[in-house]
This record gives structure tokens, C-alpha cells and sequence, in this order.
């Protein structure tokens, strides 16, 4: 069992954070809003402290998810941040989704201080994180890696290292790109559906078996049919996501042109007022 801070007790860091309490580990939370952190150790064994410095102090592993990368140098960097905290050999693991560009800055700024750096995005959503059933994407030194692999494995499904500092953030990249053409995909089908008169879950129940399925249509075909978008990752952060893509895709000279439409279309549902509606309310335009 290892002493580990966490910051950041959004939908998906506070039942991370509560699962590393279950394994056994020692853990001390930060959150920008001390009441998150208020409410989560009366759920949970572990200790709150009121800078990201000060959850560091000891810390072998301190783990963030936190929002974009303005909102991951403010915890790392700076007299209040976790790595004035942190002691030699102690190693950071990174759960937001951020551009490589960030987390290349820190990872170098880490070295410098004789502090290991993980780059590991999720993904699976709230109720991959509520079961302990995420998918994490890393990058960073193999000995770094292996240290804290065991560490997240707390609310793994599946963990892998995937290259050097960077690789994880790139890998989400294409986690999200999927998910904009499938989701869009989804929505199309299902909204043909209606129109045609058909019995939407009856089809899904079919297709889903076949070349068609995926994890967005049989996890919410439901609620889509339903109009109910209310899920834990919103269009805002979606679109956050895909910016960063864009923009990648641009320094690297790769082309996404779905994935640009796809943008423009959760603007648009954004336009609508559902920037906190889950990423399945693409269907709302098509109604």
C-alpha cells in the first residue's frame, strides 16, 4: 500500500480517489472546492489538505484529474503547487485530458526536480470510474510506468504504457475522435429510425450483435430514445477534447474532417443550451 494524494473530486476524480481509499491506500485529497473534499472524507477514509502542495508532502504517487491544462500547471507549478510538494523519487500521475504539449512541459519540469511523470487519460466515463472499470492510456519512462501501474490499478480495467511522455495524451486524441464519428453515427441511425417507425431498441437490440455495435450503442440507445442526456460527460468538455485534436492534428499534419464536422455539430447543441447534456445528445439536433 502506497501513501497517495489526489486532485481533483470531479465525477471522475472523487470515486477514483475513493476507490484508491478501498485498496488501502493512505490517501489525502485536494479540490479547488473544499467542500468536495469535505464531502468526500466523510465518505471515505483518508485526510483533505487546502493546497495541492500540501496533499503532496510525502506522497509517493500524486494522481490529478483536474479540468484543461490551465487547470493542471495551477497544481503542479508554483509555491502552492504539488511539485513544491513532492519529495525525490516521488511520481505524478496525470488523469486529465490535456494536450501533449503540457504534458511534455511538466514532464520535463518533473525531471528537473528528480520527479517521475505519468501521462494517463481515462476513459469510460462516470460509471467507469463509479466501477472501477477504467481504460488508461500512458505515457512516460518504462520505470516511472511500472511504479504506478499497480497503483492504478485501483480503477482499472485495462492499463497500458504506449511510448514516451506525450503518448498517453495522443492516444486519448484518438479515443475521442472515435467516439465524435460514432456517436454521430449513433444518432443519424436512430433518428432515421424514428422517422421510418420503427422500434428503435427493438433494431438496436439486432444491430448491436452485429458489425454495428459499439459501447455507445449499447450503453445508450436507451436514453437517447428517451431524450435523457443527463450522464456525467458533457458537450462542453467534449468539445474541449476535440479542440485539442484539431489543433494536434494540425502541428502533426494529420486530417480529421469528420471529426471538425462532428465539432460543429456539438456547437450546436451547445446553441441549444445542452452544453452540460452528455455527449449522446447529438440526436437532439436531428429531431
Amino acid at each position: 500500500m502506497a501513501k497517495v494524494s489526489f486532485l481533483g473530486l470531479g465525477v471522475m476524480g472523487f470515486p477514483m480517489a475513493g476507490h484508491l481509499a478501498a485498496k488501502g491506500h493512505e490517501v489525502t485529497v485536494y479540490n479547488r472546492s473544499p467542500a468536495r473534499a469535505e464531502a468526500w472524507v466523510a465518505r471515505h477514509p483518508g485526510r483533505s489538505a487546502p493546497t495541492p502542495r500540501a496533499a503532496a508532502e510525502g506522497a509517493e504517487f500524486v494522481m490529478a484529474c483536474v479540468g484543461n491544462d490551465d487547470d493542471l500547471a495551477q497544481v503542479c507549478l508554483g509555491p502552492d503547487g504539488a511539485f513544491a510538494g513532492m519529495g525525490k523519487g516521488a511520481i505524478f500521475v496525470d488523469h486529465t485530458t490535456v494536450s501533449a504539449r503540457i504534458t511534455r512541459r511538466l514532464s520535463e519540469e518533473a525531471a528537473t526536480l528528480g520527479l517521475g511523470f505519468v501521462d494517463a487519460p481515462v476513459s469510460g466515463g462516470q460509471a467507469g470510474a463509479e466501477n472501477g472499470q477504467l481504460s488508461i492510456m500512458c505515457g512516460g519512462r518504462p520505470e516511472d510506468y511500472a511504479r504506478a501501474e499497480p497503483v492504478m490499478a485501483s480503477y482499472a480495467r485495462i492499463c497500458r504504457r504506449l511510448g514516451d511522455s506525450g503518448a498517453g495524451q495522443l492516444a486519448k486524441m484518438m479515443n475521442q475522435i472515435c467516439i465524435a464519428g460514432l456517436m454521430q453515427g449513433l444518432s443519424e441511425a436512430l433518428a432515421f429510425g424514428e422517422k421510418a417507425g420503427l422500434d428503435g431498441e427493438a433494431v438496436v437490440e439486432v444491430i448491436s450483435q452485429g458489425a454495428a455495435g459499439s459501447w455507445q450503442m449499447v450503453n445508450r440507445h436507451k436514453t437517447m430514445l428517451k431524450g435523457e442526456f443527463d450522464f456525467g460527460f458533457a458537450v462542453d468538455w467534449m468539445r474541449k477534447d476535440l479542440a485539442i485534436c484539431l489543433d494536434t492534428a494540425d502541428e502533426i499534419g494529420a486530417r480529421l474532417p469528420v471529426t471538425a464536422l462532428v465539432d460543429q455539430f456539438y456547437k450546436d447543441v451547445q446553441l441549444m443550451g445542452g452544453g452540460r447534456n452528455d455527449t449522446s445528445s447529438l440526436i437532439r439536433r436531428l429531431r
